[in-house]
């Protein structure tokens, strides 16, 4: 079987098993000549157990307008905010703090996205996420 070829390879970000075909996404998706209904269908099945949590998507469109997604895990600042149960980050993090969290909740959070992270080691992982949770005013204990 000769491999397809690759017309494009894009991102988007998506609520898990609640996107729809409206702006940004459906746009995103014709612009890149992906059909928005077919996608939005197979997207929303795979990701129903995420349910509403924001999840990363690469999408690779073929020549014979065919494509290919992977779901990625929801970005840090997601799962960060999911713990403190906030709607966003600090505006002013140096001076405004959001909330705590521990070094175990920390360790679960980079458990959860180390298969994506560029990080040898947990200890790294873990200083990269929690450079996220500084930057947005989330304060780390223990």
């Amino acid at each position: 079987m000769a491999k397809k070829e690759i017309t494009t390879v894009f991102k988007i970000q998506a609520p898990g098993g609640q996107a729809t075909p409206a702006p940004p996404i459906g746009p995103a998706l014709g612009q890149n000549g992906v059909n928005p209904g077919q996608f939005i269908s197979q997207f929303n099945e795979r990701t129903k157990a995420l349910a509403g949590k924001v999840v990363g998507c690469v999408i690779t469109v073929y020549k014979d307008r065919s494509f290919e997604f992977e779901v990625k895990q929801p970005p840090a600042a997601v799962l960060l905010k999911d713990i403190l149960k906030v709607e966003k980050g600090s505006g002013v993090p140096n001076k405004e703090k959001i909330g705590k969290i521990t070094k175990a909740q920390l360790e679960v959070i980079t458990k959860e996205k180390m298969k994506e992270m560029t990080g040898h080691t947990l200890e790294s992982a873990m200083r990269t996420i929690a450079g996220t949770a500084r930057s947005m005013g989330i304060t780390i204990e223990g």
